[in-house]
């Protein structure tokens, strides 16, 4: 499947319906989530999810969540108006837009660990690396089913670093499994990941130099 062409068939639909569907979107980082949230917020009503037990220390925790509570803040100020691109896809000019929404999850490292067992010395892309975007995933999906979200996806993707089949074939798993939509796409396509860097220059964002767990950090 070609995820890209398939958010924008999605998005292109709600158009045409003068739909604006309510969206939560896991971020993995403020710089990440710059992009996507250029490209998604003039077509979804966005909650932003972070949920990232993984990231080690937890100084480091405590930064990107700052740096998240900063973008989000900037953004509802009309930050993105500012330095908004022309290569935007179709958007819906005649719809309020809602301000940017923010749930911050609950630090489980204890819960990453579990799952990383036997998996320490993996390189990044490799097992233990699924399995993460798999558990948050799922801790995505379930809050946006409890809360009655249209649409759940994660920033994942702009990673060039990120596997999105496997992101993508997790998320679609769990649509069936929690019967909430999920929303396809690899946000690199299209240059999404050059525009982050961009975008985090623009915003002055603290680009983190490892994925954020403790065996990234080692492998750096």
């Amino acid at each position: 499947m070609n995820n890209q062409y398939e958010l924008e068939k999605i998005i292109k639909g709600n158009i045409v319906d003068n739909q604006r569907p309510r969206l939560l979107l896991h971020s993995c980082c403020a710089p990440c989530s710059s992009y996507v949230l250029e490209y998604l917020l003039d077509c979804f009503d966005i909650t932003v999810f972070y949920y990232n037990p993984n990231i080690f220390p937890e100084s480091e925790v405590v930064l990107r969540i700052k740096e998240q509570e900063k973008l989000i803040l900037e953004i509802n100020q009309g930050a993105l108006v500012k330095v908004g691109r022309d290569e935007q896809p179709s958007r819906q000019k005649d719809l309020e837009t809602e301000p940017v929404k923010l749930i911050k999850g609950l630090y489980e490292k204890e819960r990453f660990y579990e799952l990383s067992k036997g998996l320490e010395r993996d390189k990044e892309r490799g097992e233990r690396c699924k399995r993460c975007y798999k558990f948050r995933l799922e801790k995505t999906a379930w809050l946006a089913k409890e809360q009655g979200f249209d649409y759940f996806t994660t920033t994942l993707s702009v990673s060039p670093l990120k596997n999105a089949h496997w992101i993508n074939h997790i998320g679609s798993q769990l649509q069936e499994e929690v019967q909430v939509k999920w929303l396809p796409s690899d946000f690199k396509k299209k240059n999404g990941y050059r525009r982050s860097v961009e975008l985090s220059k623009e915003f002055g964002l603290y680009r983190q130099s490892y994925c954020g767990c403790e065996f990234s950090l080692e492998n750096r």
